[in-house]
C-alpha cells in the first residue's frame, strides 16, 4: 500500500531519511565548533545555548580570530551594506542602451537595497557566512513580512537537514527545534495545538519548551492553475512530533511558496554529495588542535622553568613551601645535604623556538581562512593605492583564489536571495512601473561587490591598455583612431567598475544631442552664408553708387 504523501507518517519517514543522511557529519561538526565557536550548532532537539557551553578547549584563540576576520571580509567583499553589490540588467544589449530602461533598473535596484537595509538581512547574513566558514554548509530561510517586505532566519548546523534534486540544487529543508508555549501559540493559534501545549498555556507556563518539526519540500500536488497556497511549487508543513491521540495527524500549519524560500549555500561539494565536504575550518582543524597542544606545552614549560619541582631534606615533608618573592620557608636542614632545598631537574626550554613554531601554525590557520586576502588593505606595504580600482588590480591574483567559492555562493545564495526579494517587492507593489520596452523581458543579475569586481579587473585593465595603444598609434597612423569605438569603451568601462548608470548618457540621448548640435551648426552656417551674401550685395551696391558719383562729377 502506497504511503499517503499528506500523512504524518510520510513526514516522519522523510525526516528519518534526512536525519540518516546528515548523521555522519554530526561528530565532525561538534569537533569544529568545540575548537572555534563552542556555542555554534544544535546537535539535539533540546540543545540550546546555556552557561555550560564554554570556551575551555580554546587556549590559543588564533583560529577564532581568523574566523571573525574571514566572516567580516566575506560580508564586506560580497554583500556590504555600505555600498551597492549587485545590478540588474537585461539579456538584450540593445535595451541596455535605452535611458528609460537604465533608469528603471537603477530604481528597482534601489528598492531592493532598501528592503535589505530595512529588514534583518544584514543581521542574519554574517551568521550564515560564519556557518559556511566553520561547517561548510549554511541555511537561511526568507519569509514575507508585512512591515519590511522580507524577513530572514539563519539556522545553525545540526538543527536542519537538506536534500537536493537531480541537478544537485538544494530543494528541501527540514528542521527540528523547540519553541516555548508562548511562541507556538503566537505562531499557530491555540486551536491548532496539542492538548499538552494547551494545558501548559492554561496554567500560565508560557516558557515551557515543546518540540516542533518543519519541512519545506517540492509539492507533489503542485497545480499552477490553482492559486491556493497548498497548490504552489513548494509546500511548507509544521507539526508537533510528540503529538499523540486522535488528532495525531493534525498539523500546526500548511502553506506553500512559488519559489524555494530557503538558501543553502555550500563552500565546496564533492560529486553528488549533499553536504559540503570542505571549508576553511575543516582544512585548518588539524592545525587548530595542534596549536592548542603547543600553547599548553609552552605554558607548562614556562611554569616548570619558573616553578620547578623541588627536593629537600625529610624535615620539609608535609611543610608548606612559600614560593612567592620575599617569603621564608623554615625547616630543619639535613647536615649531609649541602644543597638544601633545590630543583629536582633543570628545565631551560627555548621559548623563542616554541613561539616561532606556533607562529608558523597560526600563519597556516590564517591562510586557510584567507585572512591575508581580507586584510590586504590593512597589511599592504609601501605606497597606498590611489583608489579602490588600483587596490583590486594590485591584489587581483590573490583575490582570485576565492573565485570558485564566489561562483558557488553567487549561484546558491546571492542570486536566489535577490530573485525572491524581487518577487516579494513585486507582490508588495513597491517597484515603479516598467517602461513598455521592458515588458516581458527577462532580467539577470550582475555583481559589483569588491570581490566580484576584482574578478573583472582584467577587463578594465584591458580597456585602458587598448585605449593607450590606439592613442599611441594615432600619432603616426592618423586613421587608426577609426578602429577604436571610444563611446562603447566608456559604456564597457563603467559597466566593469559598477558605476551608476545615471552618470552615463544613453546612446539615444547622445544621438539627439548631436542631432540638435548639427542642426544648430547648420543654422549658424546658413546665417553666416546669408550674412556674407548680404555683405557682398551691399559691397556691390556701394561700388555702383561710387561709380555713378564719379560719372556725375566727370559730367559736371
Amino acid at each position: 500500500m502506497a504511503l499517503d504523501l499528506n500523512s504524518r507518517d510520510y513526514f516522519e519517514q522523510r525526516l528519518g531519511a534526512l536525519r540518516k543522511e546528515r548523521s555522519s557529519f554530526i561528530g565532525h561538526y561538534q569537533e569544529l565548533a568545540k575548537f572555534i565557536t563552542p556555542r555554534r550548532g544544535r546537535f539535539s532537539i533540546t540543545d540550546r545555548n546555556k552557561g555550560d557551553k564554554r570556551y575551555n578547549n580554546i587556549i590559543n584563540s588564533a583560529a577564532t580570530q581568523a574566523y571573525r576576520v574571514a566572516r567580516s571580509g566575506l560580508l564586506a567583499g560580497m554583500m556590504s551594506p555600505a555600498r551597492p553589490w549587485f545590478e540588474l540588467e537585461t539579456y538584450n544589449p540593445d535595451l541596455m542602451e535605452s535611458g528609460a530602461v537604465k533608469v528603471w533598473l537603477h530604481n528597482a535596484e534601489l528598492k531592493l537595497r532598501a528592503v535589505f537595509n530595512e529588514s534583518n538581512f544584514y543581521n542574519m547574513a554574517p551568521t550564515l557566512l560564519g556557518e559556511l566558514l566553520i561547517f561548510g554548509t549554511g541555511a537561511m530561510s526568507q519569509v514575507d513580512d508585512f512591515e519590511n517586505v522580507a524577513r530572514f532566519y539563519t539556522h545553525t548546523a545540526g538543527s536542519y537537514m537538506i536534500s537536493q534534486d537531480e541537478t544537485y540544487r538544494v530543494d528541501t529543508l527540514a528542521r527540528e527545534f523547540e519553541w516555548t508555549v508562548r511562541e507556538i501559540v503566537k505562531a499557530f493559534g491555540l486551536e491548532n495545538l496539542s492538548q499538552s501545549v494547551k494545558n501548559q498555556y492554561d496554567r500560565g507556563n508560557y516558557e515551557e519548551w515543546f518540540p516542533c518539526a518543519h519541512i519545506i519540500e517540492p509539492n507533489p500536488e503542485q497545480d499552477s492553475r490553482k492559486r491556493q497556497a497548498v497548490s504552489k511549487a513548494w509546500r511548507s508543513v509544521y507539526y508537533e512530533p510528540g503529538r499523540t491521540g486522535p488528532d495525531r495527524n493534525k498539523f500546526l500549519a500548511k502553506s506553500g511558496f512559488d519559489e524555494f524560500p530557503a538558501f543553502c549555500p555550500r563552500w565546496e561539494v564533492t560529486g553528488e554529495d549533499v553536504y559540503a565536504t570542505e571549508c576553511p575550518a575543516m582544512v585548518a582543524l588539524g592545525d587548530i588542535k595542534g596549536l592548542q597542544v603547543a600553547e599548553r606545552r609552552k605554558g607548562q614549560a614556562v611554569d616548570t622553568m619558573v616553578r620547578p619541582p623541588l627536593k629537600g631534606p625529610p624535615s620539609i615533608d608535609r611543610r608548606h613551601i612559600a614560593a612567592l618573592p620575599g617569603t621564608v620557608t623554615s625547616y630543619q636542614p639535613d647536615p649531609n645535604d649541602r644543597q638544601g632545598l633545590s630543583p629536582i631537574y633543570s628545565v631551560t626550554p627555548s621559548l623563542q623556538d616554541l613561539r616561532f613554531d606556533m607562529a608558523a601554525i597560526e600563519n597556516r590557520i590564517d591562510k586557510a581562512f584567507y585572512v591575508d586576502l581580507f586584510l590586504a588593505i590593512t597589511n599592504m606595504e609601501g605606497i597606498q593605492p590611489r583608489n579602490q580600482l588600483d587596490l583590486m588590480q594590485r591584489n587581483e591574483e590573490r583575490l582570485l583564489q576565492l573565485g570558485p567559492v564566489l561562483e558557488r555562493l553567487q549561484s546558491e545564495l546571492l542570486a536566489p536571495i535577490i530573485n525572491r526579494t524581487f518577487g516579494q517587492a513585486v507582490k508588495a507593489g513597491i517597484l515603479p512601473p516598467a517602461p513598455p520596452e521592458l515588458q516581458g523581458q527577462p532580467l539577470r543579475i550582475r555583481y559589483i561587490s569588491t570581490l566580484a569586481m576584482a574578478q573583472r579587473a582584467v577587463a578594465t585593465g584591458g580597456i585602458e591598455r587598448v585605449a593607450s595603444y590606439v592613442t599611441g598609434l594615432s600619432g603616426t597612423f592618423v586613421d587608426i583612431i577609426d578602429k577604436f569605438d571610444a563611446e562603447q569603451s566608456v559604456d564597457e568601462y563603467a559597466k566593469a567598475i559598477g558605476a551608476p548608470p545615471t552618470i552615463i548618457v544613453s546612446d539615444d540621448i547622445v544621438a539627439a544631442k548631436r542631432q540638435q548640435r548639427a542642426e544648430e551648426r547648420q543654422q549658424q552656417e546658413a546665417m553666416q552664408q546669408m550674412q556674407q551674401a548680404a555683405n557682398i550685395t551691399k559691397g556691390l551696391s556701394d561700388s555702383k553708387t561710387g561709380d555713378r558719383n564719379v560719372l556725375t562729377d566727370l559730367a559736371g
